[in-house]
């Protein structure tokens, strides 16, 4: 299954992956438009810990702790993608505490987001697709990531 890789070497930490998320999750269409005046709210979020920068998105784990801790059945895993149905959330919010990574936060409308690969934007994650230095990448897993 593909995943996505963050090279933290080649991370600018230019959070342009977090816009073309939160854009993406919008609709799409044009960025400029969607996000004026706007907190973004991306599923992806770009760390710095002095010089290094890195992405943090959901890792879709094989056994994912957050759906183990999910205690209205919101989460799923569908092909290895790892979703929450946002109807069925109830916003008590242990996913976040379960997530090692840190992976889920509390969206707008106060149930959970989190990665979905932009499934339902078809296609290559838009985090990925924009990366400006490579550093995001879309692509089967690898033994050492």
């Amino acid at each position: 299954m593909k995943r996505i890789y963050v090279k933290e070497e080649w991370c600018l930490g230019c959070h342009l992956c977090e816009y073309h998320c939160a854009n993406a999750n919008l609709g799409g269409g044009d960025m400029a438009k969607n996000l004026k005046s706007r907190t973004i709210n991306p599923c992806i979020q770009v760390e710095e810990d002095g010089n290094i920068c890195f992405a943090v998105a959901c890792r879709h784990c094989e056994e994912p702790h957050c759906k183990k801790a999910c205690i209205s059945g919101a989460i799923s895993v569908e092909d290895g993608v790892v979703s929450v149905n946002r109807n069925k959330c109830v916003g008590c919010f242990t996913c976040i505490l379960s997530c090692p990574y840190g992976c889920i936060v509390q969206s707008d409308g106060g149930a959970v987001q989190k990665c979905e690969l932009c499934t339902q934007n078809d296609g290559i994650p838009a985090c990925a697709a924009h990366c400006p230095n490579q550093a995001i990448v879309f692509e089967e897993g690898r033994a050492n990531a």
